[in-house]
């Protein structure tokens, strides 16, 4: 869908993958429902579309819809920095983020495909 800002006409979305530190298989359970709960909150305190989330056990795909004043670097970095945070000071158990990730466009013509890909991931980790 087409959204506004006082200048300009946008549709981007990104799609987000990051791995926990280590590369641990651990964002399962409780760990996973806390994270899609925390990434929805940062989304909306930071007026973000979370169009798609899904955390797999060693991999988070996010599907996420911005305008075009944001960064992709600065959306990726908001999510993982202040979800770590939210995370650890809630939680006992600890979440930690490698520095890489991969962040890819999409606009109205594949933002479907996105959608069906991330939502095809779960139940498996591919």
């Amino acid at each position: 869908m087409v959204k506004s800002t006082r200048h300009a006409k946008y549709e981007l979305y990104y799609h987000i993958v990051f791995v926990p530190k280590y590369l641990r298989s651990h964002l399962t359970g409780k760990t996973k429902e806390r994270l899609e709960t925390i990434f929805a909150e940062i989304c909306e305190d930071k007026d973000l579309e979370l169009a798609e989330a899904e955390v797999m056990s060693d991999q988070v795909h996010l599907f996420i819809g911005s305008p075009p004043k944001n960064a992709p670097s600065l959306i990726v970095n908001w999510i993982k920095g202040i979800s770590a945070r939210k995370y650890n000071q809630r939680y006992d158990d600890r979440v930690k983020w490698t520095r890489s990730y991969y962040v890819g466009t999409a606009g109205s013509a594949s933002k479907g495909a996105v959608e069906q890909y991330i939502a095809e991931q779960e139940g498996g980790d591919a």
